[in-house]
């Protein structure tokens, strides 16, 4: 094999011989030629651009598809040492399957967007710096996977990504994993979220979103860090450090939000039958975890008001803070036939529990300590320690071992993946040998994590 640089239009045919069809790699040097190569693709081709700054005046349109076992690749040489500049940038054709765009730096004003009907792209490695207000990057694509990007550092009006779908629909099974979210600090009262899943209108569409493993900080843009408006998603495993956004099921039902690590954040849901199990939330305030108001009993499909929380479940979750540490916004509507079971909830004042009047919760297995409990509970210090990694944890003794009451089978791995087993114990942590989660760091997602 042989690699041959062809000076004029700087492009280079890498061959693999073999019985099936042959897959390249080109490396070009300019967009031109860039746009050449694309336009002659073939799946399992790869094409790279080669390290430094182009300007984009005219789009850089991708119109050949790939396959799921031999993708279309358009690279940058050595990731992050390609920047796009300029008022233009990629465009996903519609129809255009199985593509990945991996390893650009983007600096121009262009959002980028992949459409309805382009189902099986990639997003990895790269990282949005835009000079613009809006959306940065939309998905409306179904099986799109946007990985171990990075966004960051705005102040405009609009979100880092937003996820939507075809009119009539969400996209279907989008993967959002390993990106690093960081320095959203738009000043405006909405409309500075890192993500954006779905919007109002959408909110009874099924979109089977999997959100897990991102690091969001100074996710200061908004109030909601990871704003879902669809519905059957589910928000797992992920870090939000040194943020006022919080995770919100804002509009939908049907989704989880389990295992995720929050500092200084927290969880607001509204809809229907969700499940909030698992999370490590220590919020040195108040309002860890929030029962939405209700403005309505049930949201029509286009509306814009707060849905009140029906048939919501919040289960072995160890949740912080200071007082009414699991807390409802009142509304006219209250929660209805909701369940607050086997929690740690652990404060320096009380209430610690303040569900407005009216609100139709079980109760069963929390424990409460630090303050006066506001609510039917197993108030005793639950012997919480922390470990190297800033996480406090069960120890031997505790009381919430063992400790667990009723059936929730959706509970049975515990933060640290760990399964648990017979009583289950009281919190997110099960008192286990082996224990290895951590908080997420820098290192370990964006364009340069594992």
């Amino acid at each position: 094999m042989r690699l041959f640089f062809v000076p004029l239009l700087a492009v280079a045919l890498f061959v693999v011989p073999g019985p099936a069809a042959s897959a390249a790699q080109v490396r070009v040097t300019s967009l031109s030629a860039l746009q050449s190569a694309v336009d002659k693709a073939n799946p399992g081709d790869t094409i790279v651009l080669a390290d430094g700054s182009y300007s984009a005046g005219s789009t850089l349109s991708i119109k050949r598809s790939g396959t799921s076992a031999a993708p279309v690749t358009v690279a940058a040489e050595h990731t992050g040492q390609a920047t796009i500049t300029g008022s233009k940038t990629f465009a996903f054709a519609s129809g255009v399957s199985n593509v990945v765009l991996r390893g650009f730096k983007f600096r121009g004003s262009a959002k980028l967007s992949v459409p309805a009907g382009a189902p099986g792209n990639r997003l990895t490695r790269n990282d949005f710096q835009l000079s613009t207000d809006g959306n940065w990057v939309t998905v409306s694509g179904d099986d799109t996977v946007v990985d171990r990007n990075v966004f960051q550092n705005r102040t405009t009006q609009g979100v880092f990504l937003q996820i939507l779908g075809p009119s009539g629909a969400m996209a279907k099974h989008v993967h959002v994993h390993h990106n690093y979210f960081y320095n959203h600090q738009f000043s405006g009262s909405n409309g500075g979220e890192s993500i954006r899943l779905g919007l109002s209108d959408h909110q009874s569409y099924t979109a089977d979103a999997l959100i897990e493993n991102n690091l969001f900080e100074k996710a200061d843009g908004d109030s909601e860090a990871i704003s879902v408006k669809s519905s059957d998603n589910v928000v797992r495993y992920n870090t939000i450090r040194d943020s006022k956004g919080y995770i919100v099921l804002r509009h939908g039902n049907r989704s989880t939000v389990e295992g995720n690590v929050l500092f200084g954040s927290g969880i607001r849901f509204h809809g229907n039958d969700h499940k909030i199990v698992n999370n490590y939330v220590a919020n040195s305030g108040d309002r860890a975890i929030v029962f939405g108001s209700g403005d309505e009993a049930d949201s029509g499909p286009t509306s814009k008001l707060h849905d009140r929380p029906d048939r919501v479940t919040v289960a072995y979750n160890t949740v912080l803070g200071s007082k009414s540490v699991i807390d409802g916004d009142g509304g006219d509507f209250k929660p209805k036939d909701c369940v607050v079971a086997d929690n740690i909830v652990k404060g320096t004042s009380g209430p610690l529990v303040t569900l407005p009047g009216g609100s139709t919760v079980k109760y069963e297995g929390n424990i409460t300590f630090g303050g006066s409990a506001g609510i039917p509970s197993r108030s005793v210090d639950p012997k919480l320690v922390k470990d190297a990694a800033g996480l406090y944890r069960l120890a031997s003794g505790s009381p919430a071992i063992d400790a667990g009451v009723g059936s929730y089978p959706f509970a049975a791995k515990d933060f640290d993946l760990q399964s648990r087993s017979g009583a289950f114990d009281v919190g997110a942590d099960e008192f286990l040998a082996g224990a290895t989660r951590v908080p997420l760091t820098k290192a370990d997602v964006g364009p340069a994590a594992p």
